[in-house]
């Protein structure tokens, strides 16, 4: 399943049938799950434990150095879950000893063409990274996000679970779960409302959390008053509080 123009360092650790394509080079301190594919001219550089039946696409970087100019050569990890699809010309670089060490992609996401994840990074799963979206240094995705074309995101930002960025968005804070962000600088245009339907979230469920984006977007109230309402709808729906607890953590703020 290693092509015989693929060059394997020795110590890296690949599952029987792994398929590694022509001029693809795995560094030391590789380790390849079962059932993954990994085509030509790709590099994976180690630490880096990559996960079974992921999809690696030609011209991926995966496992390189973070671009920190304080990082020296650390022993930081890049670790990849299971199912997930990485197109052409991806990067995925490890962590720094500033940011705890390891960069940790979860489970079933898509990382388009030409997409980044940079050091000390939190995916979750089941996200999508469309073309050209650059996330910086130290970002969390949620579950299910999805990041529109050529999205760029502000190292320590969040991004909550079921968000949607539209094309070409620049975001410098947090983005609330379920919100739908666009513009540069981004701005709260919504719920993912389409994205929830398709999800099987209910009717209800939708309600109410529109009604919480009107109260904390689009309400003339004070922002405590607000906050008070939406406390009350979330003690009737469990995804309307995730909302609030998120909110109430934000550190650099949230985008509205």
């Amino acid at each position: 399943m290693i092509h015989p123009q693929a060059i394997v360092d020795a110590s890296a650790k690949i599952a029987d049938d792994v398929s590694i394509g022509p001029f693809t080079v795995i560094g030391a301190e590789v380790e390849i799950g079962s059932g993954t594919t990994v085509a030509s001219h790709v590099v994976i550089n180690g630490p880096t434990i990559i996960g079974q039946d992921n999809r690696i696409f030609q011209f991926a970087s995966v496992g390189e150095k973070p671009q920190d100019l304080k990082f020296n050569d650390e022993a930081t990890q890049l670790i990849v879950g299971d199912r997930n699809t990485i197109r052409e010309y991806v990067t995925l670089h490890r962590g720094t000893p500033g940011g705890g060490g390891v960069t940790r992609i979860g489970n079933d996401n898509l990382f388009m063409v030409s997409s980044h994840v940079a050091h000390d990074c939190v995916v979750g799963d089941h996200a999508i990274l469309a073309n050209a979206t650059a996330i910086a240094g130290h970002v969390v995705v949620g579950d299910h996000a999805i990041l529109g074309g050529y999205t760029t995101v502000h190292q320590f930002t969040r991004i909550g679970e079921h968000a949607f960025t539209g094309f070409s968005t620049a975001i410098d804070r947090d983005v609330l779960p379920f919100f739908t962000v666009a513009g540069n600088r981004a701005r709260a245009i919504g719920i993912n409302k389409e994205g929830l339907k398709r999800r099987g979230f209910t009717a209800e469920t939708i309600k109410s959390l529109q009604s919480a984006f009107k109260l904390l977007v689009k309400s003339s109230c004070s922002h405590k008053v607000a906050l008070e309402k939406v406390e009350e709808i979330a003690q009737q729906d469990d995804n309307v509080r995730l909302m609030v607890d998120f909110l109430n953590a934000s550190e650099r703020g949230w985008i509205r």
